[in-house]
């Protein structure tokens, strides 16, 4: 089918961060999969992505489901509560109900449903694999269940191992690289049933071992770049999103 519109919800996943235009906006995988979709439905197909970064689960409902709601879309894209599984005391259970909640409303509108199964972050992260992985699981695991109770399109980026890479991650190993964003469009394309190109799915060769030293030399590199920098924004209350807002945050032509 051709859907009319898409309003994609989220947070720094969904913005696109660290694929950029060249005025140094974001694109990401959203942008690439409205471009597609406008393919095929015509200079009326409409866009509206309300995705901010730093943006928990919570802060996604309040400010996006509403709007998405009015903007009656054909298509919708829902993804949050990465950035709370980052932190120790996370619900994950109470997360995954009020996602559940909002799922059904967008559903009873009419709208199809995009959800995500996140990629492996913990395996790019010191101590990520006891830290997150865990919670990461339980949020990945109860999105899957919610997809398949509600009808939605699961798009599972963990099972794809071609996220192992670190060329599919941008440098502070939270964020997805140009490449890795052309990836998760082309998943995404390919369960709406819609053309991709096929350079977006080539699998990168495998990387090389990297020797044990320079490995923790990358990794306390990374840690005083930018772990510390998030850490005292978390510790000080603030967050990357604050002062940010949607970067299109109405249904409007993909060419405006």
């Amino acid at each position: 089918m051709a859907w009319r519109s898409f309003v994609a919800m989220g947070d720094s996943f969904t913005e696109g961060m660290c694929d950029e235009y060249p005025d140094g906006t974001f694109r990401g995988w959203a942008d690439l999969v409205a471009t597609r979709l406008a393919v095929d439905s015509g200079p009326d197909f409409g866009y509206a992505n309300l995705a901010i970064r730093g943006r928990l689960l919570d802060q996604v409902l309040t400010e996006q489901l509403e709007p998405t709601l009015a903007m009656r879309p054909d298509l919708v894209s829902f993804a949050a509560g990465g950035n709370d599984i980052l932190r120790p005391r996370a619900d994950v259970a109470g997360l995954l109900r009020r996602a559940e909640r909002a799922i059904e409303q967008i559903r009873a509108a009419g709208a199809d449903v995009v959800v995500f199964r996140f990629a492996d972050v913990a395996a790019h992260i010191p101590g990520g694999q006891r830290m997150i992985a865990p919670r990461a699981a339980l949020l990945n695991d109860g999105i899957r269940d919610i997809a398949e109770r509600h009808g939605a399109h699961l798009i599972d980026l963990f099972a794809d191992a071609a996220f192992l890479h670190r060329s599919m991650w941008s440098a502070d190993r939270l964020h997805l690289s140009e490449l890795g964003h052309r990836r998760v469009a082309g998943h995404v394309l390919n369960s709406l049933g819609v053309g991709v190109d096929e350079d977006w799915m080539l699998v990168p060769p495998a990387p090389q071992p990297t020797p044990w030293r320079l490995a923790r030399s990358a990794d306390l590199k990374w840690a005083r770049e930018h772990l510390a920098p998030w850490v005292g924004r978390h510790l000080r209350g603030q967050s990357s999103g604050d002062f940010i807002t949607a970067k299109r945050p109405v249904l409007a032509p993909i060419s405006e």
